[in-house]
Parts: structure tokens; C-alpha cells; sequence
């Protein structure tokens, strides 16, 4: 809405135009500066509504979103029993029963009157938590037989019975250690009181060669890369606990883990040029490097005012690609200059002819466009919904309107997904239920500005304008088998990157910054997978020379198999 035209009315002349009015003796002129007058009280309720929008905006940018407090859902389970969802805990110890009250015992039927924390027979002891004893998969096990009885013996207390085995009871015990801990060999030395040689004793065959092993080289990427620990507080916390490790030696490890695993990451790169599904989002980076160009770039603009603005590009992005290949997810993390739609075609100019297009999801901005005859494009719909739940307040009935139908499709969404439906009748499901739904909403849309019932520059107008002007790309799951509805995989996966960012603030140079990407694409990989990442990381220093043969045999969802048949 454009401002109106300024209206120059003193308090004298204005008392005069009331009094005129109040007498019915209005001259043409009184008339004009009415028409005036209407006309900048409804630019005024258009200003002080986008104000208040500008002003809701800013408070979130400096105090964030504030959290819906939600009523924690009580479950039941088969047997009828109720608990509380959403508390978490460790457990002493559990096999894992539904519907047991924590900290509920029951005693032996032996009457022994023993309880160890967890036994086969359901006892469980003080501490018993959600967490059963098989989620510990990392766990050392420790086999502890009975001191005095074995299975086959007479019962000691009634005389009559023959005991037999059991499952095993499993209480859980959690130990604490320092990121990295060292041993500390000390080996005796003998000399010779007549030629003076010297004779050493050997170290255990598993002290190794280096001082730091393979599976220390893990625990600082995971801890760099998974955690977001910065080198030098790592470094500072392994002095506190007197097991220093400088941060430039961390840097040398990471180097070497990188070393053995980069050949994995470019297949996995390859491999993912193959997939038919993309997640598509990028999200800034600090490089000091290219932070530094940027400097040098506009100090030298500075001492040639006369040439024109430099053309190079100034900004960097983490962009995540998160590809479903297959049955498997490979996610792919690259940091530079290059903007995600750039990062994707580099990525699809490694695709197989012959493939169908794929189908990549992300947000509409147009940094994520790449060769669009390549591909099928998708766009956000919750980011749609977005644009209206941020000025819900100000335009409450409007707004209503399309999330209560954006919530309609996204239930019908869910209830696809609850039912595994293949792609073909996620399609039906979609076009029988959700159809019906979008095309009411779309004409909804259209009839408010062809009556005019919103002002196109208002925040509103601006809203619809972005839902009708991306209805194609953000509908396609209506007419795309396996289209997804939203990019809520690729922000996920982002959150690695930020964590990182939050944390350690920066990469030194485009090289430190490859292996980021790297490493961090291995972690998210191995995730998806559900893998131990260390012990992956732990493989692949252990058979890099067999990595490098054949990197396919070293896939974080082929390993195991690779490991099981050497």
C-alpha cells in the first residue's frame, strides 16, 4: 500500500470541518480532505500491522522462538499399566519390560532375598531406567558363573531340586574416563659393568608401534566432528586431567584418520550422483582464509575507487546433501564458496546416463537451483507454512485458513507413513485425501486478490504471493511418486554443521575445511546406517591399504561383512 499524500490540516482549520460537518454545510474542498483523511487511517493500520511484524521478527532474531509447553502424553502399555513420556534415564540394569514402575523390586521366588539390579525372571533392582541392557551395545561384557553351584547340582536349600541355567541377570555399570587416556610402559633396562651394553625389556604386543593408536585417532575426530570440542579445549581438558595433548598434535591425528578415509568419501560422492532422492540445504561458514581474501579484495577497491565493484564472490556456505540411495542414506557435507545449487551440479555431473531425474527437496531459495532439466524439483511445504505462522497473530483469520489446511495434509502424510505405504499408494493416498484439500486452498488464495481482499505488499499478500507463485514445486508429492512434503532431512543434518560452527567457530583454510566436510559426511553416514562410527574409523586406519584397493568394501553399511569374512 503506498503512503498517502500528506495532509496539512491546522487544529483551527480542523474544529472549522467538524463544525461544518456537525451542520451538514460540507463545500467540495471538505470533501477532498475526508477522502484524504480515510485514506491515511487505513495506511496507518497497514504500517502499525507490519511494524508490529517487523518488531515480532526482531525480538525472535535476538531472544528466539519461544517453546510451546506441551503436556507430557501419558503411555500405556499392552498390560495396561500407564507411565510418563518424555522422561529419560540411565538404567542399573534392565531387560527391557514394558509398564514396570521405576525403582520396583520383587524379591526372589527362592526367597534368597538377593537382588542384583535385573535377573531373567523380570526382579529388577533400585534405578531400574527405560534403557535395557541390550541398547549397550558398546558395553564390555564381563561373564560372572556362580562361585559355588553350576546347573545339575542339588538345590542347597530344599535338597529335592536340580538346579538348571537361566538367563543370565545383566546389571549395567557406567565408568568414566577421560577422552583420551594413556599407559604409561615402563620398561627395565640392564647394562653391562664391563662393555656398558644395554638390555631393554620388550613392551606387550599391545602397546603398538605409535603413541597414538588408531581407536585415539577416532575419539578426537568424533570428538571434534560429532561433539563440536574445539582443539583447544580439548586441550586444556586433557591437561586438566593429566593426559596432555596439544591441539596441533589433535590436528596431525585428524590428518591421518582423513588420510586413510578420504578414497570412501569420494565413492560415497559417486554413489550419491546415482541416488533417486535429495536433500538439499546449506548454512554459513566462517573460513579464515577466504575471509582473509575478502579483506584483500576490498582494500584493493578501496585504493582504485575508480574501478567498478569487484565481482568475486564473498560468500561461504556448508551445504548438505542427504541422498537416498537405494535403501541407504548417504549424507554429504561441502564448505567454500560455492552455494548449494552449484555444489549439487557438480554432483549430478557424475550421474549415470540413463538414470531417471532425481528428485531433489529444498527451500525456494534461488541459490539452490542448479541445471533444472536435470532434475525434479520440490519445494518445502513447510516452509510455506512458515510464511503464515509467523504473522498469525496479525492476521489470525487469514492465516487459519491455510495452516489448519497445511495441517490436514501433513496428518494424511503421517497417516501414510504410519501405514508404510510403497510409493504408488502414498501417491493414491495423497491424491484421494490431501488433493481435494490444496485445490480448495489454492482457489482460496487466488480469490483474495481478485477481490481484493488483501493488500499484495502487506505480509499476508506477500505470503500468498510466495505459496501461489511455487504451488507447482510445492505440490509435486500430488503428482511425483516419492516426492517428500518437506526439507526437514536436510536441516537435521545440517545441525552436525552448525554444532560445529557454534562451537568451534571457524576452519583455517579450505584444506582444514575439506576434512570437516569429510569426516563429518562419515559421522552423519554412519548414523544413518547404525554404526559405531569409531569402530568404523577404527577399520579404516587398520586396513588402509585395503581401503584404497577397493573402497566399496568400505562403505560404513559394508564394513562389518568386510571385517567378518578376513
Amino acid at each position: 500500500m503506498k503512503a498517502p499524500e500528506d495532509l496539512n490540516l491546522s487544529s483551527e482549520q480542523g474544529d472549522a470541518l467538524i463544525e461544518r460537518l456537525e451542520h451538514d454545510a460540507c463545500t467540495p474542498e471538505d470533501r477532498q480532505i475526508l477522502v484524504q483523511v480515510l485514506r491515511l487511517y487505513f495506511w496507518l493500520i497497514f504500517a502499525l500491522q507490519e511494524s508490529k511484524l517487523s518488531l515480532k521478527r526482531l525480538r525472535i532474531i535476538i531472544f528466539g522462538k519461544p517453546k510451546n509447553k506441551k503436556r507430557r502424553k501419558r503411555v500405556s502399555d499392552p498390560d495396561g499399566n500407564s507411565e510418563t513420556s518424555g522422561a529419560g534415564g540411565d538404567v542399573e540394569g534392565s531387560d527391557g519390560h514394558p509398564g514396570e514402575p521405576a525403582g520396583a523390586t520383587t524379591a526372589e521366588p527362592s526367597g534368597a532375598g538377593e537382588t542384583d539390579g535385573e535377573s531373567g525372571e523380570g526382579d529388577k533392582g533400585p534405578g531400574h531406567g527405560r534403557l535395557g541392557a541390550e541398547t549397550y551395545v558398546g558395553a564390555e561384557r564381563v561373564e560372572c558363573r556362580h562361585e559355588d553351584l553350576a546347573p545339575g547340582d542339588r538345590c542347597p536349600l530344599c535338597g529335592h531340586g536340580t538346579l538348571y541355567q537361566l538367563p543370565p541377570s545383566r546389571p549395567i555399570r557406567i565408568d568414566g574416563h577421560a577422552v583420551l587416556s594413556a599407559i604409561r610402559y615402563e620398561l627395565e633396562r640392564l647394562r653391562c659393568s664391563a662393555c656398558g651394553e644395554v638390555f631393554k625389556a620388550k613392551a606387550p604386543a599391545e602397546a603398538g608401534a605409535s603413541k597414538y593408536n588408531a581407536r585415539a585417532r577416532a575419539a578426537i575426530v568424533m570428538n571434534r566432528y560429532f561433539l563440536g570440542v574445539p582443539f583447544y579445549r580439548l586441550e586444556a581438558y586433557q591437561a586438566l586431567v593429566g593426559v596432555p595433548v596439544p591441539d596441533a598434535t589433535q590436528w596431525d591425528q585428524v590428518e591421518h584418520v582423513a588420510d586413510c578415509a578420504y578414497l570412501v568419501f569420494e565413492y560415497l560422492v559417486y554413489l550419491a550422483a546415482q541416488g533417486h532422492l535429495i536433500y538439499q540445504d546449506d548454512t554459513p561458514v566462517r573460513i579464515l582464509s577466504l575471509i582473509k581474501e575478502n579483506l584483500q579484495w576490498q582494500q584493493a577497491q578501496e585504493h582504485t575507487p575508480e574501478t567498478s565493484a569487484s565481482s568475486e564472490r564473498t560468500g561461504m556456505q556448508s551445504t548438505a546433501l542427504v541422498v537416498k540411495v537405494g535403501e541407504h542414506t548417504i549424507c554429504l557435507y561441502f564448505s567454500g564458496r560455492d552455494h548449494a545449487g552449484e555444489n549439487l551440479q557438480t554432483l549430478l555431473e557424475q550421474r549415470q546416463a540413463g538414470l531417471d531425474k532425481p528428485i531433489v527437496m529444498s527451500d525456494a531459495l534461488s541459490r539452490n537451483e542448479a541445471d533444472e532439466a536435470m532434475l525434479i524439483r520440490c519445494h518445502c511445504l513447510y516452509h510455506g507454512r512458515r510464511q503464515f505462522s509467523g504473522i498469525e497473530e496479525t492476521f489470525p483469520e487469514a492465516c487459519d485458513v491455510v495452516i489448519q489446511a497445511l495441517k490436514d495434509v501433513f496428518d494424511h502424510e503421517e497417516a501414510a507413513q504410519k501405514a508404510h505405504m510403497s510409493d504408488a499408494e502414498r501417491l493414491a493416498h495423497h491424491q484421494t485425501y490431501s488433493e481435494p484439500i490444496l485445490k480448495t486452498l489454492e482457489t482460496w488464495m487466488e480469490k483474495q486478490f481478485k477481490e481484493r481482499e488483501v493488500e499484495p505488499n502487506s505480509s499476508l499478500g506477500k505470503a500468498l504471493t510466495y505459496m501461489l507463485s511455487h504451488w507447482q514445486t510445492l505440490t509435486q508429492f500430488l503428482r511425483v511418486p516419492g516426492a517428500p512434503l518437506d526439507n526437514n532431512t536436510a536441516e537435521r543434518a545440517l545441525k552436525l554443521i552448525i554444532r560445529q560452527r557454534k562451537n568451534s567457530l571457524f576452519y583455517h583454510n579450505d584444506f582444514s575445511a575439506y576434512v570437516g566436510s569429510l569426516l563429518t559426511s562419515l559421522i552423519a553416514t554412519c548414523i544413518q546406517a547404525g554404526v559405531n562410527a569409531m569402530d568404523y574409523f577404527v577399520a579404516l586406519q587398520d586396513h588402509r591399504s585395503a581401503v584404497f584397493a577397493n573402497p566399496a568394501e568400505w562403505l560404513p553399511w559394508t564394513f562389518q561383512a568386510t571385517l567378518a569374512s578376513r
